[in-house]
């Protein structure tokens, strides 16, 4: 199948499973960039979940100050230098985190925005707010990988606002389990699709 109709079908299949469509300006940006399909779907699939993780985290933490749209261009963005990168599509490496926010900047994306393409595996570094923790936190439990030390710092923030941290810790683990469970769905899409 031509890559056109693959990307056309990453876009926009919403049934196996179902996931939300990624926002409008950042699907034209892929189309635009003629982004591989895999990365297509890889993106719809971690801003899926960071829709859900939002969902669950605002209803359980009402209290949560938090740019709901920030973490999910994030989320729909953070491997965008994979364009660039291709080869950081099925192998290691970090190439694709400065050139991704290089990317987004020069496609006119506010700094604000475009440093989640950076920061999305730099989450111990100084400056990263609760945005940057939630969108890494997207990044990981898509294919249910739970990494302690970061969910301690989100933990960390959580509580900071008047939680019990223990307390806190059980919510955030109820979320996660219950997203990670369908990791399995998510990563039998992504691998539909061709990383070329």
């Amino acid at each position: 199948m031509p890559a056109a109709p693959l990307l056309s079908l990453a876009l926009d299949d919403l049934d196996d499973p179902p996931l939300r469509p990624l926002p409008g300006p950042v699907a034209e940006l892929l189309a635009r960039l003629a982004a591989p399909p895999r990365l297509v779907a890889h993106l719809r699939a971690v801003h899926d979940v960071a829709v859900r993780l939002l969902d669950e985290l605002t209803q359980r933490f009402p209290d949560l100050e938090v740019d709901r749209q920030a973490v999910l261009f994030g989320a729909a963005t953070h491997d965008i230098g994979k364009v660039r990168h291709r080869a950081e599509l099925s192998g290691p490496g970090s190439a694709h985190e400065p050139a991704g926010r290089d990317l987004l900047l020069a496609e006119g994306v506010p700094p604000r925005l475009a440093r989640f393409a950076a920061t999305h595996a730099a989450w111990g570094g100084p400056g990263i707010g609760i945005e940057d923790l939630l969108v890494s936190l997207a990044v990981k439990v898509w294919k249910n990988r739970r990494l302690p030390e970061l969910e301690d710092l989100v933990v960390a923030r959580l509580a900071a606002r008047g939680r019990e941290r223990w307390e806190v810790f059980l919510e955030l683990d109820d979320v996660l389990g219950g997203i990670g469970a369908d990791a399995d769905a998510r990563l039998a899409f992504q691998g539909a699709y061709p990383v070329v």
